[in-house]
Parts: C-alpha cells; structure tokens; sequence
C-alpha cells in the first residue's frame, strides 16, 4: 500500500485512513494486500476473484479520498478519460473532507456512499450521495481494474461531464403554471429536466440573480447543466409556464405505473402544453425529444391523406384482408382481428387494420412523398422548426419507396415521432387547424411559432368522428370506459427489432384537452399508453 494510507480493523470492517490535508477515512470490507493494484508475476485471465474486487475497489476509493487523481485513475481500465474529472472534483468543484463508506460486495459490484464538504468564497455546505463502481479485468494487463465510468464519482455524471462549483451561470428560476402555482421538483419529480432547460434558456430573462452553486456541466452547449448543491441561494425570477398543474400531477401520477414511459397534454385551441412528464432511468425527456415509431396512431394522419387525396372517405371502401402484400413485404394484422372485404375506412380504423392502409397506399394519385406532404403540410410535422420553448423534436415523415412506403403508413418502417408529436396530432386532427405546442409563451423572447395550413373542415370531421368510434367502439374501448363528454382516441403498437414487445403508442381527447403516451415494451396501445393518457384527459376537457 503508498505511503500515507493505513488500515485499522473497526466494528469489523477496516478503515483506511487516507493522508492528504482535509481528507478523512474510507471503510472497506476486508484487509488491503498488495500494493497500489501492482501486476501480477503472470497475466491474469477471467472474472477478477472476491479478493480482487476487495483490493482494487479499495486502493482506487482510497486514493480518490486523498485527493489523487493521477493515483486513483491508475487504477481504472480508463485513466486517460478518468484522471480530469477525479481532478475537476477536487479542484473546479472545491470537494474536500471526503471520507467514502463502501457497502457490501456483490459479486464485482461495491456499493459505496460519499460525505464531503464543498466549500467556495466563503460559503460552505455538505455533500453526501450514494454510488457504485464494478471491477473488471484489465485486457492488456489482466489487472483487476475499476471499471471506468463517470457515475462512479457522481450517478449524476455522464460521459463528458464535469463538476463546477462557482455563481452559476444563470439566475435560478420559480416556475409557474398557468394559474401561478410553484412547479418543482419536489412536488413533480419528472419536470427535474424540464425546469433545469426552462432555467438555461430563460433564467437571465426572468429576472432574477445567480447563486453560489454545484453543478453538473455537460460537453453540449444546447444540454442545460444539473444543480446538486446550492451553497448560497440566489434570487428566483418568475417564469410562467403554460403548464397546468392539475394535469401535470395526474401525468406524472400515471407513468410511474409503467416503466419508460412518456406522456405529454396539449389544449387544442391554443397549443398550450397542459403537461409532460416521463418515468425513465435515464432522466430523457422523451416526451419532447423521443424519437421512435408511433405505430397505428400514425393512421390518423394516413387516413387524412387519403381523405385529402380523394382516395376514400370515412364511409368509403377501406378493405380488411387478413394479409396484404406491397412490393415484395407482407403485412398482416393482429392477432385475433377479423378479417372484413367489405370494411368502411371508419371500420379499418377504428379496429386499427394495418392491410386496409397496405392495399390503399399505391392508389391515385398517392405517390411517395403524399404522407410526407401531408404530415408537413397540414400537420406541421418534419420540419424541425417547433420552438416550444425547451429542445423538441417535431416528427419524421420521410419520403421512401419500396416496402417502407407501406410501412410508413401504419406507423412502422422510417417514421420518427415522439409524444409531443403524437398529442399535437389529434389537436390538429379535430380542431382541423394546427397550432405549434409550446410551453412557454413567445411573447417572452418573441420566437417565431411554426405554421401549418391544416386541415380542411370535412377532413377534420372525419377524422374526429372516426376517433370517437374508436374509444367507444374500437380498440381503444377500454382505456377510455369511464371518461365522459366528447372523447376519442387512437391506439398503436410499434414493433421493434430485438424486442419481445412492442411499444405501447395512445392518444386522445377530451373536450379541449389532447394527450399521448408512449411506454417501451408496453404492449399493445390499450395497455400501458392508453391507462396513461385517460388518467391525464380525466383532469380536464
């Protein structure tokens, strides 16, 4: 072991205490042997044994208390990319008084929790976290090594990040909703990421003054950066959100049961975000920014199309065969749906067929780019040029041929869209005129809303009729049984490769009120997706 570092058996665990001014102790499970993670007389091979992780897990935990990177990144399979940030989080992020508990081993795994101080211009608070690191063999060495990742110093932390700890970079901000009440992440957990990019882009216009904090920063410029400790409180400027918080707890209520989930609301007559909430470990705000198939909710937008094209209308022909075939690639239907020669488009729809939109696709005068036009024509998809107010992703429709033309169609093959998307759909799709979502308002920074010419009248009747037949009806009965007043809805259900199930896609309406959910392997669209967005449409309409 270096110099500095000793070990003294405690309550039955070791203790090592690591020399270096204004550093503490570090507990570990069983005694140290051997030096510094020094290499063996021959390369090793296979998992590293219990001994291993012991040791490796200590001398790095250990060096990393003292305040050594150079050391402590020794001691990683990554020390080129691990040495700046074990040094930032004593230098940049003024961390001291560190003194690490680790927990029980499992397996290659070490738990362990941190308490520190952090300390700039006077100000000073503590810090204290829990995280993990997992010991694997070095390739080239066969050394026992830390495996690198920047969660191990912080579970915050991602590749790229670093640990800043100065006057933040932007006045904190007291978001509100529309009727002025407080938004934080206390009260609704998975607005966290949607407050901090509210706070990036308008903290300075709020109006208010920035406090001495510990931050997370990210390598992206356009990623807002993550408090995890406020030393000296700034002064919050008042930013009001178009958010509304009834709806945003029955949103963020809903998720939790169903995990990698997303759900966002809108007001159809304004497009005034109501609410969006995700339930991800990953922290994504794929509500807004989610990029993925949106399986048969994307035949509201089909049937438009044909509608607009004069191919059928919602009493017209729309046969549901039990397989179609489009360029060599076969489609079929769910399993269990009936077959129906003599289908009406209201019917396919409302029992969600995908050969029906199969066989219509290659009909006059329908050509490749006809659902690309239509999705950014009339529903302002596809253009990336929403400005919600906070990074947003505005649907992909792109123009193909061959079999993906036939899949684009019912939601499959190169269609890209996320919730945000899907619930601005049905807002275009029964109010017939598309109004940008957004959820702050351009009168703030005076950002111009993207514009779309919608849809014509009879179109949109159409399509708000068909939908109504599908939540009372069709495949989206059941999740909307119960809910009031003029409602309808879609389901979807998106295969993916790799995946045992599909992902669960639902969107609907209520009065003046749309929403859609996606949720990862959640099934058919009814199942999770549907639950969640008749949760949110119960708050309101």
């Amino acid at each position: 072991m270096r110099k500095g570092v000793g070990a003294a058996v405690i309550g039955g665990v070791f203790v090592v205490v690591a020399g270096g001014a204004g550093y503490g102790a570090y507990n570990v499970l069983s005694g140290l042997h051997g030096g510094g993670g020094g290499s063996a007389a021959a390369v090793r091979t296979g998992p590293p044994s219990a001994s291993e992780v012991e040791e490796a897990s200590a001398t790095f935990l250990a060096a990393w208390a003292k305040g050594d990177a150079d050391e402590a990144a020794s001691y990683t399979n990554d020390a080129a990319d691990a040495e700046p940030l074990l040094s930032a989080y004593r230098g940049n992020a003024h961390i001291t008084g560190v003194r690490i508990t680790a927990g029980k081993r499992g397996g290659t795994s070490v738990p362990f929790s941190v308490r520190a101080t952090v300390s700039y211009a006077g100000a000073s608070k503590p810090l204290s976290y829990d995280s993990r690191l997992t010991v694997v063999r070095g390739q080239t060495t066969g050394r026992a090594l830390v495996d690198w990742q920047p969660s191990v110093v912080h579970p915050a932390l991602k590749k790229g990040d670093t640990l800043v700890t100065g006057e933040a970079k932007v006045p904190p901000i007291e978001a509100v909703d529309r009727d002025g009440v407080e938004l934080t992440p206390r009260t609704y957990p998975s607005l966290g990421p949607v407050l901090d990019a509210l706070r990036a882009k308008y903290g300075d216009r709020a109006g208010g003054k920035p406090g001495i904090e510990l931050s997370v920063e990210h390598d992206a410029a356009d990623t807002p950066g993550r408090t995890l400790l406020t030393l000296a409180k700034g002064s919050p400027g008042k930013l009001r959100t178009t958010l509304s918080a009834r709806a945003q707890a029955a949103a963020e209520r809903a998720v939790l049961d169903f995990p990698e989930s997303s759900v966002v609301a809108v007001q159809p007559s304004t497009g005034q975000v109501l609410a969006v909430a995700n339930h991800r470990a990953d922290q994504f705000n794929a509500a807004f920014e989610g990029r993925l198939a949106p399986g048969s909710t994307m035949k509201i937008i089909t049937s438009a199309m044909l509608i607009d094209n004069g191919v059928t209308s919602m009493n017209g022909p729309a046969p549901c065969p039990p397989a179609a075939t489009w360029q060599s690639q076969t489609f079929t239907n769910l399993q269990g749906l009936t077959p129906n020669e003599h289908a009406t488009l209201a019917n396919s729809f409302l029992r969600s067929c995908n050969t029906a939109f199969v066989k219509l696709i290659d009909e006059k005068p329908l050509t490749d780019e006809s659902l690309t036009n239509e999705a950014g024509e009339r529903f302002g998809l596809g253009r990336n040029n929403w400005k919600t107010g906070i990074v947003s992703f505005d649907g992909s429709v792109p123009a193909v041929t061959g079999p993906d033309r036939a899949a684009n169609a019912i939601g499959q093959g190169q269609v890209q869209m996320s919730p945000l998307d899907m619930a601005s759909v049905t807002a275009t799709a029964i109010t017939g005129t598309f109004r940008q979502p957004y959820l702050v308002s351009p009168r703030l920074d005076g950002r111009q809303l993207a514009t779309a010419k919608g849809l014509p009248s009879n179109t949109a009747s159409q399509l708000r009729a068909m939908m109504r037949l599908t939540a009372t009806e069709g495949t989206a009965a059941r999740a909307m049984s119960g809910l009031g007043g003029d409602i309808g809805a879609k389901t979807g259900s998106a295969e993916v490769d790799g995946q045992a199930k599909s992902n669960s896609w639902f969107t609907g309406f209520r009065g003046d009120l749309a929403a859609a959910a996606m949720t990862q392997q959640g099934g058919h669209g009814g199942d999770a997706a549907g639950p969640i967005v008749a949760a949110v449409l119960r708050t309101g309409g």
